[in-house]
This record gives C-alpha cells, sequence and structure tokens, in this order.
C-alpha cells in the first residue's frame, strides 16, 4: 500500500500500477520530501515528476502545497492510475501527461519553468546525462532537479550550472534506491 506521506492528503491511499514500475518507497519519499522541505518548500513551486509511475513524487510535493505539478509517463496503465491518484489527492493544478519524457521535455524546451524536477527512470535507463541536459532548459533559477536511481548505478555527470562547483549537492541512500540532487544556477551573464 502506498500513501501520501504529508500534507493536505496526508495517509490517502494511492494506488500504483501492477507491472512496469518500482514505486518509491514510503520511507524514502519521507526522506526526500523531509530533506527538500526544510531547504528549499514546496509553496509556490511548479513541479515535475518524469517516469512518474503512480505519480506518488509529484502528488506528495502537490499535497505539500506546490502551486502546479506536471505528471509525466508514457505507460497507459500507469497514466491510468496517475488520474484517479490526482482525484484522490484533490489538487486543483495537476496536469498529468501521457507521453515519453523525452517528448515531454523537447516540448517544453526552452521554458524556464519548473522549481523541481522530480526523476524516477527504470534502473536500466542509461541516459541520465542526456536526461539532465533535456531537464536543464525547463528548469527556473535556483531550482532542484532530484534523479532516483539504483545504489550501484553510476552517478549523473552534472553541468557546470548545476551548484557553485558543478558536483552533486546531495546524496541519500533508501534500500537499493539512491537520490542524487543538485541545484540549478543560471549564468547571471545570461
Amino acid at each position: 500500500m502506498t500513501r501520501i506521506i504529508a500534507g493536505q492528503a496526508r495517509g490517502r491511499t494511492i494506488i500504483v500500477p501492477t507491472e512496469g514500475t518500482r514505486p518509491t518507497s514510503d520511507r524514502a519519499r519521507e526522506g526526500l520530501f523531509s530533506s527538500l522541505a526544510v531547504r528549499w518548500g514546496f509553496e509556490q513551486s511548479r513541479v515535475l515528476d518524469i517516469f512518474a509511475g503512480s505519480g506518488a513524487l509529484g502528488l506528495e510535493a502537490a499535497s505539500r502545497g506546490a502551486e502546479e505539478v506536471h505528471l509525466v509517463d508514457a505507460s497507459a496503465e500507469a497514466v491510468k492510475n496517475i488520474k484517479h491518484n490526482a482525484q484522490v489527492v484533490g489538487h486543483p493544478k495537476v496536469t498529468v501527461h501521457e507521453m515519453k519524457a523525452g517528448t515531454y521535455l523537447d516540448r517544453m524546451a526552452p521554458r524556464e519553468f519548473f522549481d523541481m524536477v522530480l526523476a524516477d527512470p527504470p534502473y536500466d535507463f542509461d541516459d541520465v546525462d542526456g536526461l539532465i541536459a533535456k531537464i536543464t532548459p525547463t528548469l527556473a533559477d535556483h531550482a532542484i532537479v532530484v534523479i532516483e536511481r539504483h545504489i550501484d548505478s553510476p552517478e549523473p555527470q552534472w553541468p557546470a550550472e548545476f551548484t557553485p562547483t558543478g558536483q552533486k549537492l546531495k546524496k541519500r541512500t533508501y534500500g537499493i534506491a539512491r537520490m542524487d540532487m543538485a541545484i540549478f544556477e543560471r549564468d547571471s551573464n545570461d
């Protein structure tokens, strides 16, 4: 059973697709979102959840006060579940997109829009660095990007625009999952 951890929809149960997804555990979501809440908060933020699966990550952000949430998944079954879960959470500005993450990002760019991007690609997804490159043009200044990977996966190579030194901001592990995070900082000369 998967549930919303905190916020206005706290405790509400959401459904997950029966196949093809690997839902982020309640423990991992609670740790991730507690960390994000302390440092950034969610009020007035525009959040993108790609490879959304059940939508648990984006809907957790919605429950905690995000202004607007976009959930993207290519699976018809996942999208059906996400739409159901969005109704359970009851946030007025949740939009569900049935398409590949790359296609969605190509259609968004370049639009400096998202304050937070949550990406949980399949563990066998092998182009995380390319994904980060597609995410970058959609980011507002000082946006945070979180990528969930298997702990044995190579760490992302964050471009120079992420954190002052271009290195990862934080890394958190929960069981076999690793959350890599970085802050995007637009060049002041742009």
